[in-house]
């Protein structure tokens, strides 16, 4: 009777922990569709805005629109290769790979989509059994999990601002595209 009991309490375990490691490969899967639907539109709303209106600005204190989306690769690179990865992140004042430094509209968009390459590479490849590591975040104590919802939270926000800016500029942004 006792053998029967250990037994059954053991697969009853075994199971939780399989149910739980299901979930957090699901997890990464549906991210990655996200995010490589987000790439997808991010990209055909970079290519929609005219060059010329890439350094606009809504207000002068704004990023104009070529610095929301060189923002967005930034913060792609800094969340999923130095947060969540442990490589030392960028130096915002010297490294100009993710700026906009003297970027054309073309070099801005094949860099936006490099990044969202590596990362969408990175994430697929991440252990899912990390998911739950805390890190810090701006003072606030966060899993990784928390981190790449955070990450898609920031893309989603930025974007928001340059379908804005097509707006201010008389154009019609793309068509909204689900599940990004």
């Amino acid at each position: 009777m006792k053998n029967i009991i250990l037994l059954t309490s053991i697969i009853l375990i075994s199971c939780q922990f399989n149910s739980l490691w299901a979930q957090e490969n699901v997890f990464i899967k549906e991210y990655v569709e996200r995010l490589e639907t987000s790439k997808k539109y991010m990209i055909l709303v970079a290519e929609t805005m005219p060059e010329d209106n890439y350094e606009f600005k809504a207000t002068p204190e704004s990023m104009s629109f070529a610095e929301h989306l060189m923002h967005i690769g930034w913060a792609m690179d800094w969340h999923s290769q130095s947060l969540m990865g442990g490589r030392e992140a960028r130096d915002w004042n010297t490294d100009t790979e993710l700026k906009v430094d003297n970027k054309s509209k073309k070099e801005m968009i094949d860099k936006i989509s490099e990044t969202f390459d590596k990362t969408i590479a990175f994430i697929s490849n991440f252990d899912q059994n990390r998911l739950g590591e805390r890190l810090d975040y701006f003072g606030a104590d966060r899993t990784k999990r928390q981190i790449l919802l955070l990450l898609a939270d920031h893309i989603t926000h930025h974007r928001a601002q340059m379908l804005v800016y097509m707006r201010l500029n008389g154009l019609k942004p793309p068509r909204y595209v689900l599940f990004q």
